[in-house]
Order: C-alpha cells, then sequence, then structure tokens
C-alpha cells in the first residue's frame, strides 16, 4: 500500500500519480474518506470500551442492592460495544479495499501515457547485418537440435518446449555467467520456492488487475506459481526488522517461472519469447529508501553490462507511468535487438518499488542502522530480528524494495539470431565460452568437420 501519511498530507501528488498511470483520480478521495471512516469507527470503539471499563469499575464498587439495578446498563452497553466494534472492522475493510485500488506513487519525471508513451534513454552496440538471409531463433535452434517445440506441445500444450542438447547447456551458461557476475557484486545466491501463500503474492502487488497472468492451485492447496522469484524474495523478510547498518541485502534468486500469458493469443507464438515456464536468476534488493534510486541505476548498470558482454545491441527504454505494474514507481526495460523481427524484443526489465511491497509485507528497518537490533550482514546474510506484525515500531521505518533481471530463458532468441552463421552455426560470445566447455562456435546437430587434406583442397 501507498504510505497513509503522504496520503493525508499530499493528496495532489497522490492523484496526479494516478492520471499518470490512466488511472480513475476519484480512487484518491474514495480512499480519504474511506480512511477517515475508519478512524472515526475505530475512535468511536475505543471510547465505549473505555466507557464500558470505567462502568464496569462502578459496577463491582457498587453495593451490593444496587447491581441488580445496573445490570440492564452493564447489557446495553456491552452490546453497544459490540456493534461499534463490528463497524470499525467493516470500517477498516472498506480502507483496506479502497487502499489497494491506489497503485504505487511515480517517482518524478516517469512518462506519462501507456505501453507506446515509453522514452528511449540510448542505444548500444551495432544492430547486425549479414550477407545471408538470416534465420529466426527457432529455425536455427532447430538446425543446432537445441529447440524442440514439437515435443513440447505434445507433452504439456502450446507454448511449452524442450531445450535439448546444446540448447539446454546455452540456458545453463547463461544462468552461471549472471550466477558469476551476481556474486562478483555482493548478492547472495538464492534457489526459491516457486509455489507461495496468497498472502505473499498479494503483497508483491501480483494479484490485481493481471491476476489472470498467474497459475493458481486451488482447492487443498490454495498456493500460486511465481512468474518470477522476485514473489518469494520480497516475502523472504515478511514481517522482520532487517539489519541495513552495513548497506543493502541483495540477493539473486534462480527459479522456474510459470505465466499463464492471458491475453496474449496470436502474440508470439513462434518459438520462445512468450512462453509458459522459463528459468530466470532475479536481482532483489532490500534498501534504505533514500538510497533507492541509486540503487535502481546499479541494477541496470548490472544489467548492460551482462548484454554488453554477450555481444547483443540494445536500448533502455524508461517505461511509461500506465505500463508499469502497480509495484512499480519506476521500471527500465532493455531490449535487445531481434535481427528477423526487425525490431527491439525486452529481455530485463528493472523495477523500483521504494517502499510499497515493504509496507504490505512488513518488512522495516531502522535508520541509523543500530547493529545490536538485528544480526543482518552486508550483501543479505541471513541474519534479521523479526519485527511481527502488530504494527510498526515508532524508531522503524519500512525499507525500498528493488528488483531486476539477471538472465532469463529469452535471451537465447537474441544470442542465436544476433551470432548465426551463413551454415546455420552460431559464433559464441567469448565471455560464455568457459561455460560451454570452450566451445567457440555451435554446429548444426550431425555436423561433421571436415578431414584435414580436404580443409587445405578446398581453401
Amino acid at each position: 500500500m501507498i504510505d497513509l501519511a503522504l496520503l493525508r498530507e499530499n493528496p495532489e501528488l497522490v492523484r496526479r500519480s494516478q492520471a499518470a498511470r490512466g488511472n480513475d483520480q476519484a480512487t484518491v478521495d474514495v480512499a480519504l474518506e474511506a480512511d477517515r471512516s475508519r478512524r472515526a469507527a475505530l475512535t468511536a470503539f475505543e471510547e465505549l470500551r473505555a466507557e464500558q471499563n470505567a462502568f464496569g469499575k462502578l459496577v463491582a464498587k457498587a453495593p451490593k442492592e444496587e447491581k441488580a439495578a445496573l445490570v440492564a446498563q452493564v447489557k446495553e452497553l456491552a452490546e453497544r460495544v459490540k456493534q461499534a466494534q463490528q463497524a470499525a472492522g467493516e470500517a477498516s475493510d472498506a480502507a483496506a479495499a479502497a487502499l489497494a485500488r491506489i497503485e504505487n506513487v511515480v517517482i518524478d519525471g516517469v512518462p506519462a501515457g501507456g505501453e507506446a508513451n515509453f522514452v528511449e534513454l540510448r542505444r548500444v552496440g551495432e544492430v547486425p547485418t549479414f550477407d545471408f538471409e538470416p534465420r529466426d531463433h527457432l529455425e536455427i535452434g532447430e538446425i543446432l537440435g537445441a529447440i524442440d517445440m514439437e515435443r513440447g506441445a505434445k507433452v504439456s500444450g502450446a507454448r511449452f518446449y524442450f531445450l535439448r542438447g546444446i540448447g539446454a547447456r546455452l540456458e545453463i551458461a547463461l544462468m552461471n555467467l549472471a550466477l558469476d557476475k551476481a556474486l562478483q557484486n555482493d548478492f547472495v545466491p538464492l534457489i526459491t520456492p516457486t509455489l507461495v501463500r496468497p498472502e505473499i503474492m498479494q503483497g508483491t502487488g501480483f494479484l490485481g488487475e493481471h491476476a489472470d497472468e498467474v497459475y493458481h492451485l486451488d482447492k487443498d492447496d490454495d498456493l500460486y506459481l511465481v512468474g518470477t522469484s522476485e514473489v518469494a524474495l520480497a516475502g523472504y523478510h515478511k514481517d522482520e526488522i532487517v539489519d541495513l547498518s552495513r548497506g543493502a541485502l541483495r540477493y539473486a534468486g534462480w527459479s522456474t517461472c510459470y505465466r499463464r500469458e492471458a491475453g496474449s493469443h496470436g502474440k508470439d507464438t513462434r518459438g520462445i519469447i512468450r512462453v509458459h515456464q522459463f528459468n530466470k536468476l532475479e536481482m532483489f534488493v532490500y534498501t534504505n529508501p533514500e538510497d533507492a534510486e541509486a540503487e535502481h541505476l546499479r541494477l541496470v548498470a548490472l544489467q548492460e553490462e551482462m548484454l554488453t558482454s554477450l555481444g547483443l545491441s540494445y536500448r533502455v527504454i524508461d517505461v511509461a507511468a500506465g505500463d508499469l505494474g502497480s509495484s512499480a514507481a519506476r521500471k527500465y526495460d532493455i531490449e535487445a535487438w531481434v535481427p528477423t523481427q526487425g525490431a527491439f524484443r525486452e529481455l530485463t526489465s528493472t523495477s523500483n518499488c521504494t517502499t510499497y511491497q515493504a509496507r504490505r509485507l512488513d518488512v522495516r528497518h531502522r535508520p541509523g542502522g543500530d547493529p545490536s537490533t538485528g544480526s543482518g550482514t552486508q550483501g543479505g546474510g541471513a541474519g534479521t530480528q523479526a519485527g511481527g506484525s502488530g504494527g510498526q515500531d515508532k524508531k522503524t521505518q519500512h525499507v525500498a524494495t528493488l528488483n531486476g533481471t539477471l538472465a532469463t530463458t529469452r535471451w537465447i532468441v537474441a544470442l542465436l539470431e544476433t551470432h548465426q552463421q551463413a551454415d546455420g552455426s552460431v559464433r559464441v560470445p567469448e565471455v560464455l565460452r568457459p561455460y560451454l566447455g570452450g566451445l567457440d562456435v555451435l554446429r548444426p546437430e550431425g555436423w561433421v568437420a571436415e578431414p584435414a587434406e580436404e580443409q587445405e583442397s578446398t581453401a
């Protein structure tokens, strides 16, 4: 949820944010009225309960002959307290529902508008050109024996696939390259659960208008399959006071991810661009709110280092407010050039969620970093102090959370198409070669090297 103090003290800022997202500004006024009603109902309940307690003491001290006459008043007051408590509960529920309709307040400078209104910040690398007709990633993958969509559909249905042979090795190589990058930059690696409880999914903001994207195991389980390890990583410190005295807590979560791709019928149905299951290494950071914007740029820089090292041409865009998820206050996407589509396609996103998720999940820290209150370590150490859910300590404040992709299955699309050669082979970027046993070229399946004498005669 957004900061209630901000909503009460600067509702116009919240209205502007809602407008930039394309949301109804009236939600702000509804939330303010619901908040006033909640506070009034709670005050009425607390006053009646105080009156009940005082009257109880009066009855206890009354002479025996007078107590019988007070019984009716005791019952009547008890009923009024019960009704006031119920009204306070209903008002609190209504306020929570009204507040939930207000998305995170966007950061100044985020472009207004929808999906098409992003601002391109920069382009990096030369767009590849070919002296032959380039193949798309699926055709290359089939030549290499790396991607099998047909059997994926046979086993699991549309938008599923097998990565096999060099395709499987290539994904593992990418993920290990990303993992090493994360380790070099003080991230603690985690292999995260891919099933989470409803309160964790709700807390990260994934059960809003995009809830139809999420797979849900109902009946006896009531668990959700994650679409990113961000969800589990955000829930990792739920109801805790974390120690940021030695810096931000940084995690790198490796997981399989699942998305229903609802509403995407007919889009990117060829190959592995838009699929129901994929792997991803996700960066996640807990930090002081004051440091969040600098940390956001740091995550983008790490992503750019990865893509540059892989020899990919890309652009960085500042995503428009109407295309942000409900939790993000700002998001940068990095899109790589896909030659056969003649377009840039998203490979990474990184979002600054400010304190929005932390408020919902009650993750706090002590400003000033008193180490005696917890044992968390620089770079995401596991030690923390449980904070409980009984309200925020005046000496604590909510942290900011950020997330960003460091590698995912979709990267294979850009790699195969960018580095393809006329014979169907693919050059391996130098940085990946150590993770592929020294391979410098991915060859078509069944390829056999010509004998040396034949190579000389054809030279």
